[in-house]
């Protein structure tokens, strides 16, 4: 599987940002999906997670109610809409994908076989 993120960008604080990640290789509506991202120094984590089909999420405390995760099977294609940016927002996002078992979402980072090359999102206070 090939994944290729793109959106990222400098946006001031409160701004908004919509991020997409194109996958190839596989029947993508068998892959489970999930935004990843990693600050300077800190560990990757979760952002949000979305099961095969795209009817059950799954999000860090961090960004409910400001991020959204959904995917379009059709384009094999999945999405990450990011509202109301905080500086602490800052990172390298990368989207993930789950050949593993089970429907989803999977929140465990360790279940994600497939990584692409990720796309920074800076947010200026």
């Amino acid at each position: 599987v090939q994944l290729q993120a793109s959106g990222g960008g400098l946006v001031q604080a409160g701004g908004s940002l919509r991020l997409s990640c194109a996958a190839s290789g596989l029947a993508f509506s068998w892959l489970q999906m999930a935004w990843f991202r990693q600050a300077p120094g800190k560990d990757r984590d979760l952002v949000a997670a979305i099961s095969r089909s795209g009817g059950s999420t799954s999000y860090a405390d961090s960004v409910k109610g400001r991020f959204t995760i959904d995917r379009d099977n059709a384009k094999n294609t999945v999405y990450l809409q990011v509202n109301s940016l905080k500086p602490e927002d800052t990172a390298v996002y990368y989207c993930a994908a789950s050949s593993r078992s089970g429907w989803g979402p999977n929140r465990n980072i360790n279940e994600y076989n497939y990584w692409g090359q990720g796309t920074l999102v800076t947010v200026s206070s």
